[in-house]
């Protein structure tokens, strides 16, 4: 296992990779990271977009840490 895993967005991602990164840092399937998102974005009148967005901003791009 990796010791100094960093949180970071994804290259291969499918809009920012902010999905696939948490995915990869937490070991998880990015489908169910996906799902996950989209239900919260649903169930909380759409919040989760500004998640997304902040994240999006605060992530660091994979390879530029």
């Amino acid at each position: 296992m990796e010791t100094n895993k960093r949180l970071t967005r994804s290259r291969k991602g499918m809009i920012a990779g902010v999905c696939e990164g948490i995915a990869n840092f937490l070991g998880l399937d990015p489908t169910l990271i996906r799902v996950a998102y989209i239900l919260l974005s649903v169930l909380t009148i759409f919040s989760g977009a500004l998640v997304y967005l902040l994240l999006w901003i605060v992530m660091p791009k994979e390879g530029t840490v």
